[in-house]
């Protein structure tokens, strides 16, 4: 009889690895079918925002996120007469504890979770393995490989691309935007270290919109619009791909091709997300346009979102209706980031030279009020597990430097990850009574009297700052850093546990 494991992932792109280590972590057994049987070598995604390198950080790659990627502090549009049209600058520090926007090389990544998916015990990865069957049942699902090799597990979650096996048994109806353009994406390898000014732009040419970024450290990219009268077998070959690159001086004698491919952009979202013990995450549940970045990075978001839940249902400490506010608090978010990629695609792929014009003095005009805009924020994440009343509910809560002993480093390195109550006036422990103390302990949680004085000294003044501009005195933080809800003193902690407590609805 084929043995029963809690989870099994289907998919091992960065979004498969991602979960198979949080869950990993929290030590449930995992089975992992991947159907290629080794990672494809080139590159593909190479932005992540600071959220998800604080997802890696709690991975494991905190101390690799260094050499693995470069941080990008500035995004500018410029015309084809070389003149600025938009000029977006990105902190050196975001709210998460890491640099706004993070360039990187996705077979880089990939070699880096898969070895720390590899130091887990419990997670086991079979290769080679391209799942044809999935039967469900009450109490699991059963996947049948190509091999004739099973596997059943409590759950699955498909995270096998836009392609998606596991999307289809769903069933689920897709929202499409009908946003449709071929580009050709050509990685390059300079044979000698060049400074790029600026690090990430784009050039809203309507004889070619073009892209021009970091493909990771050592590493460039550019993303070339096709034209109306190009076909795409004529676009996608090796001599265009050499010949779009001269005006950056670039050619076989001081450069690698590493890479040339046409991508269709898409934008659109699964509308259901979960079917009793079956669910998708990454580019099986979304697609969308890269010229914001949020691509790979929504899906690492749905691993984040998702393991923490897993873990609560399969330990019991939650009904499995919570699995349902996966999907109602990650939609909303993507469909932001569709949309927002959409509206800057709108932008950059004008091909007519009368609009092309009025968009640029248009851009021009308003350029000059401002030299820099700030990137924007993600937005909430939709209703579900929060505090729905609480204002702050639903949004990132800051992870800043703090000394505790001798000790000094990121918040959740030094004092660790979960649900955490957080304050700046006193152990949040100390005012819990020891029914919910035990319960909160049962849940994993921690609590952090954080200040320049406090036993969990603020080192950078973070969690100082933050408190005042919010004008609150608790934080009640989820395991995805979310906040479930705050307090305006930190003896409303017993309320906010209580109130969670009861939206988890264990048994």
């Amino acid at each position: 009889m084929t043995e029963l494991v809690d989870v099994a992932i289907v998919g091992y792109g960065p979004v498969g690895q991602t979960l198979a280590i949080l869950l990993g972590q929290r030590g449930h057994r995992v089975v992992v079918l991947e159907k290629q049987p080794a990672a494809y070598p080139l590159p593909r995604a190479v932005h992540f925002d600071h959220e998800v390198a604080r997802i890696l950080q709690a991975a494991g790659l905190g101390g690799e996120l260094g050499r693995l990627s470069e941080p990008a502090d500035l995004y500018e549009w410029r015309n084809a007469a070389g003149q600025t049209l938009l000029r977006i600058g990105s902190r050196d520090m975001g709210v998460s504890g890491w640099a706004e926007a993070n360039m990187f090389s996705q077979p880089d990544l990939e070699r880096a979770l898969d070895t720390h998916v590899r130091e887990l015990s419990t997670v086991d990865v079979r290769r080679g393995r391209e799942v044809v069957e999935l039967r469900a049942g009450d109490d699991g699902v059963t996947l049948t490989a190509g091999d004739g090799s099973e596997v059943r597990a409590r759950w699955v979650v498909g995270c096998d691309g836009a392609n998606s096996f596991v999307r289809g048994h769903l069933g689920a109806t897709v929202t499409d935007l009908g946003f449709f353009f071929e580009w050709l994406i050509v990685d390059v390898i300079p044979h000698e270290a060049r400074v790029w000014e600026p690090i990430n732009g784009q050039i809203c040419d309507p004889a070619r919109p073009t892209t021009v970024v970091s493909g990771g450290p050592g590493r460039r990219r550019w993303e070339f619009m096709r034209l109306p009268d190009e076909s795409i077998a004529e676009l996608n070959t090796e001599a265009t791909a050499w010949r779009l690159l001269e005006q950056w001086a670039l050619h076989p004698g001081n450069a690698i091709l590493e890479r040339h491919a046409v991508y269709t952009f898409q934008a659109r979202w699964v509308d259901g997300w979960r079917d009793g013990r079956v669910l998708l995450a990454g580019d099986a549940a979304h697609q969308m346009p890269p010229f914001a970045g949020q691509g790979m990075c929504s899906g690492v978001r749905d691993a984040a979102n998702l393991a923490w839940k897993l873990d609560l249902v399969l330990g019991g400490k939650a009904d499995v209706t919570l699995l349902d506010t996966y999907a109602s608090e990650r939609i909303p978010q993507v469909r932001s980031a569709i949309e927002v990629s959409i509206e800057l695609g709108r932008v950059i792929c004008v091909a007519d030279p009368d609009a092309a014009a009025a968009r640029d003095a248009a851009m021009i005009a308003a350029a000059r009020d401002r030299d820099v805009t700030p990137m924007l924020p993600a937005p909430a994440i939709g209703p579900g597990l929060l505090a729905g009343d609480d204002p702050l509910a639903g949004h990132l809560f800051v992870q800043g430097r703090v000394r505790r002993g001798g000790v000094v480093g990121q918040f959740d390195d030094v004092v660790g990850r979960g649900f955490t109550l957080v304050s700046p006036a006193a152990d949040p422990a100390s005012v819990l009574p020891s029914e919910l103390r035990a319960y909160w302990a049962s849940l994993g949680g921690t609590t952090a009297h954080v200040g320049r004085s406090a036993p969990i000294e603020d080192v950078d003044g973070s969690y100082a700052r933050w408190f005042a501009a919010h004008g609150v005195g608790l934080v009640l933080q989820r395991p995805d850093f979310h906040i479930f809800g705050t307090a305006p003193r930190v003896d409303g902690a017993a309320a906010l546990v209580s109130r969670l407590r009861t939206a988890l609805g264990a048994p």
